[in-house]
C-alpha cells in the first residue's frame, strides 16, 4: 500500500512538470500545436522515461536481461500492455478532453480503477469486498469533483463517449494485464517498466506522430534548442518512471484493483503539491480541499483489506 500511495505522490509531481512544459511557448504558439502538444509531449514523456529506466538498467548491468526478457511470454504480455495503455488509453484521454472537456476528461482517466477493478475480478479472480467498491467509487466522485467546470463545453458527444471508452479501458485493461504479467514471475517489474515505456515511445514515433504530421514540431524543439520545456519534459519522465516501479511494486503485492485506487489519489496530491510549489492559496477553497480529503481518505480504504487486517493484528 505504501508503494501505491507512492505511485500517486511520484506521478502528482508528474503531472505539474508536465503542465509546466506544456505551457511553454513552443506548445501554445498556434493551434497546430495546442493540438499536437499532448502527442508530443506524451512521446518524449515516454522515450525520455525509457531512457531513465534503461541507465538505471545500463549502470546494474542488466540491460542484457531485459532483452532476454522480452522474449518471453511475460515480456510480450508487457509490451502488449504499453500499446493498450499508452496510444490507446492516452489517445483516448486527449480525445475526450478535446471533444468534451477537460471536466470529462477527468472523470475518464478517473473511471479506469472502477474498469479496471470488474476486469480484474473478470480475468484475475481478484475480489473487491462491497465497502472497497463504496470507497472507490466515492475516490471517483471526489476525482471529479477536483477538476469539476460549470463550463463544459461538447463539441463532439460521439467522439468523446468513444474517447472516455478508450480511456477507462485502455488503462483499466494495461494494469490487468501487467498484474498477470507480473503475477507469472517471468518478468523483473523494471524489466516490464523498461518494454512498456520503450514500446509506447515508439508506437507514438512510428505510427502516431507520421499519420498526424507531428514530426516536423518534435525535432523543432531540438534544432531550435528548446531547452527549458524539454527539462520539464525530462524531470517528468523520471517522477513518471519512479511512479511506474512503485505502481509495478503494488500491483504485484496487492493486486490491480487495490493498485489502481491508490494510484488514483495522484489527483489529489497534484492539489497539494501545486498550493506548495506555486505558493498559491488560489487553488484551495471549500470544494477542492474537500475533494482532496476525499480522495486520499477513500482511495486508501479502498485499498484496505480489513478483514485481512483483523487477522493478521490476532496472529
Amino acid at each position: 500500500m505504501r508503494s501505491g500511495i507512492l505511485a500517486g505522490v511520484f506521478w502528482a509531481l508528474e503531472t505539474i512538470a508536465l503542465g509546466m512544459a506544456l505551457s511553454a511557448a513552443p506548445f501554445i504558439s498556434s493551434a497546430q500545436a495546442l493540438f499536437l502538444s499532448p502527442f508530443i509531449s506524451t512521446f518524449l514523456h515516454d522515450l525520455f522515461s525509457a531512457a531513465w529506466v534503461g541507465g538505471f538498467n545500463t549502470v546494474r548491468g542488466d540491460l542484457p536481461n531485459v532483452f532476454r526478457a522480452l522474449r518471453t511470454k511475460g515480456g510480450r504480455f508487457a509490451a502488449l500492455a504499453a500499446v493498450i495503455g499508452g496510444p490507446v488509453g492516452m489517445t483516448g484521454y486527449v480525445l475526450a478532453v478535446r471533444c468534451m472537456g477537460a471536466s470529462i476528461g477527468a472523470v475518464a482517466s478517473a473511471a479506469f480503477p472502477a474498469v479496471g477493478a470488474v476486469l480484474a475480478h473478470i480475468f484475475l479472480k481478484e475480489k473487491m469486498r462491497w465497502y472497497r467498491w463504496i470507497f472507490l467509487l466515492l475516490t471517483l466522485f471526489g476525482v471529479y469533483g477536483l477538476s469539476f467546470s460549470p463550463e463544459v463545453e461538447i463539441r463532439d458527444f460521439r467522439l468523446g463517449i468513444v474517447g472516455v471508452l478508450m480511456c477507462a479501458f485502455g488503462w483499466g485493461f494495461e494494469a490487468v494485464i501487467l498484474a498477470r504479467c507480473l503475477r507469472d514471475g517471468d518478468v523483473e517489474k523494471r524489466y516490464a517498466l523498461q518494454i512498456r515505456q520503450t514500446t509506447s515511445a515508439l508506437v507514438y514515433g512510428a505510427v502516431l506522430l507520421p499519420v498526424l504530421k507531428g514530426w516536423p514540431m518534435t525535432v523543432s524543439l531540438f534544432t531550435q534548442r528548446m531547452v527549458k520545456p524539454l527539462l520539464y519534459i525530462a524531470f517528468a519522465a523520471l517522477f513518471a518512471a519512479l511512479s511506474y516501479l512503485c505502481y509495478y511494486r503494488a500491483i504485484h503485492s496487492i493486486g490491480a484493483a487495490r493498485a489502481m485506487a491508490l494510484d488514483v489519489t495522484y489527483a489529489a496530491w497534484a492539489l497539494v503539491f501545486t498550493a506548495v510549489i506555486y505558493r498559491s492559496a488560489d487553488v484551495l477553497n471549500v470544494r477542492t480541499v474537500l475533494c482532496t480529503a476525499v480522495v486520499l481518505v477513500c482511495g486508501i480504504l479502498a485499498a484496505a483489506d480489513f478483514k485481512e487486517l483483523r487477522k493478521r493484528k490476532m496472529d
